[in-house]
């Protein structure tokens, strides 16, 4: 466990392994006390006088290893916990790089609340571990165990018996740590459910409100904060009765020493000046133990933490290689693609190729694989089987750098961050300046809103864009598409937020994007994309039918169905004759 996390500590290895033995050194410092003591008793024992001076130096000896322990103690916390917080931060910066490698399906599995307890409460957490239980914890076993090789010197048999305790102790330690690990799955899963159920119930609070679902959402979120109560009750009620065992019988090595030790002087095994510096000795003991114990109850957790943000950063990355972008063109290539999500296929066998320089629609009833198809091209996701590629160049032989720079992705839902408008436009090429990115937002016909804003394109997007409207943030995702100026378009039900009054405005924005691009676009509204160069219909995973708007009604009853559907949607209202609707 120690040696997992300090593969993320880099060049402050060095500065925790300072800490623990400066650390060390300080416990050392606080167990001389109980030597200069026995020093103190032993001319008594042999009823020799105790002449003033040598009294008072060793005297002196116990404050000055009061202030030393007390020094190096800080000293030792100090390097600890700056050691730690560098390496929390590499381990953070680690798990971010390892997130963005990984297919899109590990992150929505694994859930907003938990990443974001993985991020915070779980890794702020290695902090006990690597401030506190590495330098502190080590030190404080290196101690006894060093006193109690010492016991050995003084007097064999009354070290033995200072040990008879330890195994007890030992064995009440195992069994908490056996049992709080066995319980520590169930406990950390409610604690993941529980976070991702408060996110998605602060998320969703619009929805709750409108729809009048209060109760039943506040009854699910009830639950899964009870569930998480119980069980994180139900591992202490499993591991408290062992900690106190253990706790209480470990730190207690004069347990069989005192009366055991006691009658072995009286028999004359053992000599009162040994006895005197054993219990001595013992006393030294105790404090360091109880110390070390403190971290103990806390390790199974940490393990589980730690086992759990390794298999997230162990899942399997995206294929990718270093390579930069090295096709003949910026024609679009899915051969033979299969892919599943889990274990249920949702495309099977694709073969599509799309021109350079040419607009290829993607149509088809929801859930036919329109939009799965368009993030394997953006490499979300690795193909099962068969291969997308770009000029030719399989998109898993470059990186995804370099296949950014390729592909201009316009999703239904895009994502703004809170900051300003403009930094969020920039975010499509971030060497723009001021004007390249206003000229781009007054191509995506944003100017319309940024002029009724406060502080126009300065303003800030809120939290994940809630200041704008849907068609607004998508018009500002537009801005970002045209600032990028990338060959290669991907529009996902682009329009899907306008009005029919701003429809117009955003073919116009769009056509800035698309202008002698290789594009690639998903639409219900099939009247926007009746003049592509080949429309592709997707039916259950399968390409039905390719060809151009004219052919494929001539010939596919499937996009016949869909162009009948389309023209009764765009056809549709409501009337009302005698109080009945129409």
């Amino acid at each position: 466990m120690f040696k997992k996390v300090l593969e993320y500590a880099g060049s402050y290895k060095k500065t925790t392994y300072a800490s623990m033995a400066v650390m060390l050194l300080g416990i050392i410092v606080s167990v001389l006390p109980f030597l200069f003591l026995y020093q103190l008793i032993a001319p008594l024992l042999m009823h020799r006088q105790l002449e003033l001076t040598y009294a008072l130096i060793r005297l002196g000896a116990i404050a000055l290893c009061g202030v030393l322990y007390a020094v190096l103690y800080v000293k030792g916390l100090s390097l600890s916990h700056y050691a730690a917080y560098h390496t929390l931060k590499n381990l953070r910066v680690s798990l971010q790089r390892k997130l963005e490698k990984k297919p899109l399906g590990v992150i929505d599995e694994t859930g907003t609340g938990s990443l974001k307890k993985m991020f915070i409460d779980d890794i702020d957490s290695i902090e006990l571990l690597l401030a506190h239980a590495l330098p502190e914890g080590l030190a404080n076993l290196a101690v006894p165990a060093f006193v109690f090789i010492a016991m050995f010197f003084a007097d064999w048999k009354l070290a033995l018996l200072s040990l008879c305790a330890l195994p007890l102790g030992l064995v009440a330690m195992m069994a908490m740590y056996q049992a709080g690990t066995s319980k520590m799955g169930q406990y950390y899963q409610a604690a993941q459910k529980m976070n991702n159920t408060i996110v998605e119930y602060i998320n969703g609070m619009e929805v709750v409100k409108v729809f009048n679902r209060d109760g039943e959402s506040y009854k699910r979120f009830e639950q899964d904060v009870r569930s998480y109560r119980d069980f994180t009750l139900a591992w202490y009620k499993v591991c408290w009765p062992w900690m106190a065992l253990y706790n209480s019988i470990l730190p207690c090595v004069s347990l069989f020493t005192l009366p055991i030790g006691a009658y072995l002087v009286l028999l004359g095994y053992s000599s009162l000046p040994d006895f005197a510096l054993v219990l001595c000795m013992s006393f030294g003991v105790g404090a360091p133990l109880l110390r070390a114990l403190g971290f103990m109850s806390t390790l199974p957790q940490i393990h589980y933490k730690i086992t759990a943000l390794e298999d997230l950063m162990g899942a399997p990355e995206l294929r990718q290689a270093d390579a930069p972008f090295s096709g003949k063109d910026h024609s679009v290539t899915f051969s033979g693609v299969r892919f599943a999500y889990k274990d249920t296929e949702v495309l099977h066998g694709i073969d599509l190729t799309v021109p350079e320089g040419s607009l290829t629609a993607l149509v088809g009833e929801s859930g036919s694989g329109k939009s799965t198809l368009a993030k394997l091209l953006i490499h979300y996701y690795d193909v099962n089987e068969g291969s997308v590629s770009v000029g030719g160049q399989d998109i898993r032989t470059m990186s995804l750098e370099a296949l950014n720079d390729c592909i201009s992705y316009v999703a239904q839902e895009q994502f703004l961050f809170n900051m300003s408008l403009l930094e969020n436009i920039r975010l499509g090429k971030p060497s723009a300046t001021d004007d390249e990115v206003l000229e781009a937002a007054r191509k995506a016909q944003c100017n319309e809103f940024l002029n009724r804003l406060p502080q126009g394109i300065y303003t800030m997007a809120g939290d994940g864009g809630k200041q704008l409207s849907g068609g607004e943030r998508q018009r500002i995702s537009l801005a970002r598409a045209i600032l990028k100026d990338a060959p290669i378009v991907v529009l996902d039900e682009a329009t899907a937020f306008m009005d029919p009054e701003n429809e117009e405005k955003m073919n116009d924005a769009i056509s800035e994007i698309i202008k002698d691009k290789t594009v690639i676009v998903i639409a219900h509204r099939l009247h926007t994309i009746a003049g592509a160069d080949q429309i592709c219909v997707l039916d259950n995973g399968c390409i039905s039918d390719i060809g151009t708007h004219e052919e494929l009604l001539k010939r596919s009853e499937v996009y016949k169905t869909l162009w009948q559907a389309a023209e009764s949607s765009a056809n549709w209202g409501v009337r009302t004759e005698g109080g009945n609707m129409k």
